[in-house]
């Protein structure tokens, strides 16, 4: 896992190094501390893309009724993907890279880094958590399209 994440740009050579120095020094290890703020991400098979296919075909044929809600609409954040910045925070102080006013977001709640052609989200100790496409993770790498959601706060990555 460690390695995974490693060569996918999820974490630095220092982080990596030290995780692994951990490995080799603890003769007991919590897989939670060494590994559970990373989320892979695999490429989806031809079912699951078919299944989505067919899903999203259905729900564009549902309509809502009044007790349910519709997602909000999220703000749509275009990142650089030419690494002419390495490194964003986002969160609701005014110190941030990307400041967002709801109160469900942490002052200081996430940080991007652009490793090896690729952004990176991770978490950083924020009370309401970070999702990704739904997914609660600590650190994850993003792609276009990906929806994040600081607490309440939607954003669409591009």
């Amino acid at each position: 896992m460690l390695n995974t994440a490693y060569a996918d740009g999820l974490l630095s050579e220092e982080t990596f190094a030290h995780r692994l120095d951990r490995v080799f020094a603890d003769r007991l290890i919590d897989p939670r501390a060494l590994i559970g703020d990373l989320s892979l991400r695999t490429a989806p098979s031809r079912w699951h893309e078919k299944l989505r296919g067919a899903a999203a075909a259905a729900l564009g044929t549902v309509r809502l009724t009044g007790s349910e809600r519709a997602e909000p609409p999220a703000v749509l954040l275009a990142l650089d993907w030419n690494g002419g910045k390495s490194e964003l925070v986002l969160g609701r102080s005014r110190d941030c890279d990307v400041v967002l006013s709801s109160g469900a977001v942490s002052r200081r709640h996430a940080k991007l880094f652009f490793r090896d052609g690729n952004w990176v989200i991770r978490d950083l100790g924020s009370t309401n958590g970070t999702r990704v496409n739904g997914v609660h993770v600590g650190r994850c790498r993003l792609r276009p399209g990906d929806r994040v959601a600081l607490g309440d706060a939607l954003l669409r990555i591009d």
